[in-house]
This record gives structure tokens, C-alpha cells and sequence, in this order.
């Protein structure tokens, strides 16, 4: 007879004694809130550091598919391991020196952008976004009877995303229309990178030497591959621009260089 009446008293006391446990591990609201802050800003920081980060255009070197301030994205897992940038890439690369003045070198100055800019959700400054248009071993030329850049023997037709703004070539140095430099093979680990807006982009055929030029150093023209932050895939800003960012077919054409 008195066995029931322990029993349920143990049973009882048991569901009471989980229900003070459950609530001592409840954690207040401010806690909690503070918790997932936490947790957000390391999954930010993971994501900025190894698969994603926002950038922006700082100028009108990619004009007409990439205008001053849009807002992209870059990935990077293409270039993990032993994958490097390709022939055709639009890449965002860590200013090789000197190609950058003092304002665009120097990034957000306001504390609260200089924040978010560690974790990836605003553009830090000291960057460039250029077109890959050679890689290791490449030789470019410039250009054939129609204007064209000519990479390792084959012409790249070009008009879907260059915009020459008068030039009458694809490979101007800036306001200007060579037509006759040659540059390559391009070292390993470098890459030879060039704006769409052909005649207003400070790109790597504005830092070949000149021919008059005394204090130019040969080589400065090729970006290291190490300064590759990521690929630009998508076009995230303004929202009615929106769109994937995909490598022209025309780079398809390429051969490998011969040795």
C-alpha cells in the first residue's frame, strides 16, 4: 500500500526536478541575443575570409558592364588550392604598388564602415577590378588589322564587353592607341589584367615601359597571382543591374602558350 504512493511521489519529483533544470538553462533574452551576435559575426568573418566578400567599383574602368559604385561580389573558392585565375576572369587584386593613388589606397574612414569592412559586409579600400587577358607563358599582342588584342596567335573579338570610347584598338594605354607592343611570356605566378573601358583604365598595358621612359622598371605591368583576392561572379548593386558575371566565350579560342 505505501509503495504506490512513493512511487509517485519519486515520479513527480522527478518531472519537477527536470522542469528546474530546464528553466536554469534558459537563457535571458539579452543573452541570447548577444549569443547569435557572436556567432553572426564569426560566420561573417569565415565567409569574408574564405568564400565571399562585397567590393565595389571605384571607377569607370569597367564601363559599359561594371559602373562606378556598383556593388559585386567576389568568391574565392575557385582560386583555392592550385586553381589560379583564367584567361577572361574579371578579378578584385590587391594593389601591386603604385597603381593606386593616396584616396582610393586608403579605404573607409568612417568607424562604422571601417567595421563592417573587416567582416566582409563593406568595401575596403587598396583594390583594383580588371579583366584577365593573359596568364603565365601568354604573349599579347597589339594588335591585328582590326583592332584586336591578339593572345598567343589568336584574335580576341571582344565588342560584346569592351567599350573603346573612340580609340580605334582594344589596347590602348591609356587615351592613347599603340599599336604595335608585344608583351610576354608572361612570368609564372603573374597575370597580365586589363579594364574594359580600354582607353580610361590605368591597367597593366599603362605600366609597360615606353620607349622614352628611363626609370621604368620592365615587369611592373604583370599583377602576382598572390594579390588575387577573388573572381567577381555576381553583380549584386544596384538591383535593377543585377546580374551573374560569367567569362566571355571569345577566351575560349586561346591555346595554351607553347613552350
Amino acid at each position: 500500500m505505501d509503495e504506490g504512493p512513493r512511487s509517485s511521489r519519486s515520479g513527480d519529483e522527478g518531472v519537477s526536478g527536470r522542469t528546474r533544470r530546464s528553466k536554469r538553462k534558459q537563457l535571458p533574452l539579452w543573452q541570447e541575443t548577444i549569443l547569435l551576435l557572436a556567432v553572426a559575426l564569426v560566420l561573417a568573418v569565415v565567409i569574408k575570409t574564405f568564400f565571399v566578400q562585397a567590393f565595389y567599383i571605384p571607377s569607370e574602368s569597367m564601363e559599359p558592364g561594371l559602373i562606378l559604385n556598383d556593388r559585386i561580389l567576389i568568391q574565392k573558392v575557385s582560386y583555392w588550392g592550385d586553381g589560379e585565375p583564367e584567361r577572361g576572369d574579371v578579378v578584385v587584386f590587391k594593389d601591386p604598388g603604385g597603381w593606386l593613388g593616396a584616396l582610393d589606397a586608403a579605404g573607409p574612414t568612417n568607424p562604422i564602415a571601417q567595421a563592417m569592412a573587416k567582416i566582409g559586409l563593406y568595401p575596403t579600400g587598396g583594390h583594383l577590378v580588371k579583366r584577365v587577358i593573359g596568364v603565365a607563358g601568354d604573349t599579347i599582342e597589339c594588335c591585328d588589322d582590326q583592332g584586336r588584342l591578339v593572345v598567343n596567335g589568336v584574335p580576341l573579338e571582344e565588342d560584346a564587353y569592351v567599350k573603346r570610347s573612340g580609340a580605334s584598338c582594344n589596347g590602348p594605354m591609356v587615351n592613347q592607341c599603340r599599336t604595335d607592343w608585344t608583351v610576354g611570356p608572361i612570368p609564372e605566378g603573374h597575370i597580365f589584367v586589363m579594364g574594359d573601358n580600354r582607353s580610361q583604365s590605368a591597367d597593366s598595358s599603362f605600366h609597360m615601359c615606353k620607349d622614352d621612359e628611363t626609370e621604368c622598371v620592365p615587369g611592373d605591368e604583370f599583377v602576382p597571382v598572390d594579390l588575387v583576392v577573388g573572381k567577381v561572379f555576381v553583380l549584386l548593386w544596384p538591383a535593377d543591374r543585377f546580374r551573374w558575371n560569367t567569362r566571355p566565350a571569345t577566351f575560349e579560342d586561346v591555346p595554351d602558350p607553347t613552350s
